[in-house]
């Protein structure tokens, strides 16, 4: 039986990433992205520049507490300073301090970046590139020394000689990769297959004992990061370099999570560790999540619109012939099929969604009377493919099934400012409740938070399990915006269902509400939440019975 080549994978979210527009990790987040990188089988997990910040030198020491399974820690910095010996260079001293196994080195190959920003004499600069290797390198405890050779791909179309001496230092000062970077991102896949190929040449050609394997890292400037990774790949590059979702400086690095993907579906190559290829979408969430970044809604394979068929030819087909439009089962990297709803969609959708839970699948009616009330809701503003909630509550009442968990008299909002102080926000609510009238009062931090607060209030006590709903999401939409400020606007709500005492989230759900009044429009997005939670768990039929 054949092994299919290995790839590493070199993870760079805790170092580069983070130089992406509004991204900031804890001590504790690196910590915990790189156990799990670490658990799915990165083989390198670069954790920052050891002289940079506290945070970084604060990393490394916890890093070098913990056991890990696979990934090798790396460190990472610059080349020594010009006319500094390395043992005296403070930049130096911090990377083999640091204790990491693997120590990444950047250096200048482009000589437009040697002349004119480094501003040192090319000699002194390929100096400066092997003197920083080998004294890396000479100490015990570093293990591999990776070459981060800057600027690469605009280097050699610039002054080839003179990039591949760049290399030949680092080779001669014992570096284990030659990381060959397309630093600015424009380069072309046509121009990585040649020039990868040029190098492997290059390096075959010259006497040494034992020649460095090429590694690849790119930036994604001409939307071209993952076509050029594979083609270096190809080409003969042994690792690629880049981040969970591609965050990072600009319009950020490769997305090793798309690299991963393709790699081992599409390439047949060994990459991480068995089974880890299914865990992809929970490591791309776990970054969203650690990041405080929106998760991109198209990103390849891992994202709720991968796998998401809105129109209804789509759909039709996909309930008879799954690969008829996926690419690759949505299992394989542990995400799921989506069927939308929408004024785009047809009756396919509608069974495909809902019909078994609701008794509907055979029913081609009931299917298009659904249909037309999510065409007219969607005319008006709504937006149901990510407020499933508010979905199922229509189907509900087209069905005439939906419960009457209560019958709202009113409610009312009175917000209060005084000079010098903050703003102040009372709501009223008055229901009818199981047959019983609760009025109540509550303050809060805004509108929505005092009306939730008065809400509760009145609903406890004859649903108490509304306290295991928590907010976990809400956002404005402006529907119409020609109308200027009297614009129809769409209010979605998020909320967190948490049933024990451990605060762990369960599931999530988000509901969706539409008027030119924004609190009326939060009110409606916010009642069918309780609602919809209450029909959802037995709640209603629980207090009917008592």
């Amino acid at each position: 039986m054949t092994t299919a080549p290995r790839v590493e994978l070199y993870d760079t979210t805790l170092r580069d990433g983070t130089q992406g527009l509004g991204i900031a990790l804890t001590v504790v987040d690196k910590i915990n992205i790189a156990r799990l990188l670490d658990d799915l089988g990165f083989d390198y997990i670069e954790g920052g520049y050891p002289l940079s910040n506290p945070k970084d030198v604060a990393f490394f020491e916890e890093a070098r507490r913990l056991e890990w399974k696979h990934a090798k820690v790396c460190a990472f910095g610059m080349t020594r300073r010009k006319g500094i010996a390395p043992e005296d260079d403070p930049g130096m001293n911090a990377l083999v301090s640091a204790g990491a196994p693997v120590i990444t080195i950047v250096g200048k190959t482009w000589d437009l970046h040697v002349d004119e920003v480094l501003r040192v004499d090319r000699e002194e600069n390929l100096a400066m590139i092997e003197d920083s290797i080998g004294f890396c390198a000479g100490h015990p405890q570093v293990e591999q020394v990776f070459y981060d050779a800057e600027h690469f791909f605009d280097g050699y179309k610039a002054n080839p000689d003179y990039a591949l001496q760049t290399l030949d230092a680092a080779v001669r000062g014992g570096a284990t990769r030659l990381v060959l970077c397309d630093t600015n991102g424009g380069s072309l896949p046509g121009e990585v297959t040649e020039i990868v190929h040029a190098v492997n040449e290059h390096i075959a050609s010259s006497p040494r004992p034992q020649a460095p394997s090429l590694a690849i890292h790119v930036h994604n400037d001409g939307g071209l990061a993952v076509a050029n990774s594979l083609a270096a790949v190809q080409a003969g590059c042994v690792q690629v370099q880049g981040t969970i979702n591609g965050i990072g400086e600009r319009c950020g690095n490769v997305d090793l999570i798309t690299i991963a993907a393709n790699l081992a579906l599409k390439y047949k190559l060994d990459v991480l560790r068995p089974g880890a290829v299914g865990r992809l979408t929970e490591l791309s969430r776990f970054v969203y999540e650690a990041t405080g970044t929106a998760p991109v809604p198209n990103q390849p394979y891992v994202s709720d619109g991968a796998f998401a068929h809105k129109g209804g030819m789509h759909v039709h087909a996909v309930q008879r012939i799954a690969h008829s439009y996926e690419h690759v089962p949505p299992e394989s990297i542990g995400n799921q099929r989506h069927i939308l709803v929408s004024e785009l969609s047809g009756a396919s959708n509608i069974a495909a969604e809902l019909g078994e839970k609701f008794g509907i699948a055979g029913d081609k009616a009931t299917q298009r009377k659904v249909l037309e009330r999510v065409q007219d809701l969607e005319n008006a503003g709504y937006q149901f493919e990510h407020a499933k909630a508010s979905y199922e509550l229509l189907v509900y009442e087209v069905l005439g099934k939906r419960p009457a968990v209560w019958d709202l008299d009113h409610y009312r909002c009175v917000i209060s400012r005084h000079d010098g102080n903050p703003a102040g926000t009372e709501a009223t609510v008055k229901l009818m409740v199981n047959g019983r009238v609760e009025h109540n009062v509550a303050e809060g931090d805004g509108p929505v938070n005092a009306l939730d607060g008065a809400l509760r209030a009145c609903l406890r006590p004859h649903y108490p399990r509304i306290d295991e709903l928590h907010l976990a999401d809400y956002q404005v939409r402006v529907v119409n915006p020609s109308a200027e400020s009297a614009a129809r606007v769409r209010v979605t709500i998020t909320f967190a269902v948490r049933s024990d005492d451990s605060d762990r989230e369960t599931r999530l759900f988000t509901t969706v509400g539409v008027d030119e009044n924004i609190i009326d429009a939060s009110w409606r997005a916010l009642a069918d939440a309780i609602q919809y939670h209450l029909i959802e768990t037995n709640a209603t039929v629980q207090s009917s019975t008592r």
